[in-house]
């Protein structure tokens, strides 16, 4: 698979990608990972990606200049071969759905956002994913796409080593994960709960589901629906 980044921060971006899944991913050659600066698409002195909006209003907002050139370059004839996720506040909101979806694509390009957004015509001549990972507003987008690229690596077959993992963890099947313990069996006057040590599968198995339903229902009831 592969992934590029664009952001006017690519530091921001940068260090993470060295650290933990995302680094064993590209380091077993099953992701590879390229961050650009959008700056290197600017023509003036002052690398300039932002101006004022026409008809007045805060901020500034991301000229479509380099961008659309950043994606001719890096995309090229193959264009409609690409995922253009731009990070946005008014995106859909980002799941475990979505980043099952994402992992199946060969490239996938994430456009971050800046200043008060981009220019619409970005929006409607290159982008086929626009993508919030919540009801906030950050800085830029470059936190948020690292977000999405550690969701997404880490579903890559053969990232992490325990497949099995990914199958039961939160959201996977529309419940949160159920409680884990680890020794020692009693902590502050703490127990392990007995099923987990019985060595009863079924039971165990059994007990993990009506925990993980019950869990669900009292903190995220929405997924229910």
């Amino acid at each position: 698979m592969r992934i590029v980044v664009l952001t006017l921060f690519p530091s921001i971006v940068t260090g993470p990608l060295q650290e933990s899944i995302i680094k064993r991913g590209q380091q077993k050659g099953l992701v590879e990972i390229n961050v650009r600066n959008l700056r290197d698409w600017t023509h003036d002195r002052h690398h300039t990606a932002d101006d004022k909006p026409y008809g007045g209003g805060h901020g500034m907002l991301m000229k479509p200049e380099p961008i659309f050139e950043a994606i001719d370059e890096i995309c090229g004839a193959e264009r409609k071969n690409w995922r253009i996720v731009l990070m946005t506040p008014s995106g859909k909101t980002f799941n475990q759905a979505q980043a099952r979806e994402f992992a199946q694509n060969q490239k996938v390009l994430i456009l971050c956002g800046h200043y008060e957004g981009i220019d619409e015509r970005v929006r409607e001549a290159l982008v086929t994913d626009e993508i919030s990972i919540g009801d906030y507003v950050l800085t830029n987008g470059a936190l948020s796409a690292l977000v999405v690229i550690d969701a997404v690596v880490r579903l890559i077959p053969g990232v992490i080593g325990d497949e099995m993992s990914n199958v039961d963890e939160s959201f996977s099947d529309h419940l949160l994960e159920y409680p884990q313990y680890t020794r020692p069996e009693e902590y502050r006057g703490m127990r392990v709960p007995d099923v987990l040590l019985s060595g009863n599968h079924q039971e165990i198995a059994k007990w993990r589901k009506e925990q993980a339903e019950d869990r669900t229902k009292q903190r995220r009831p929405d997924l229910l629906k």
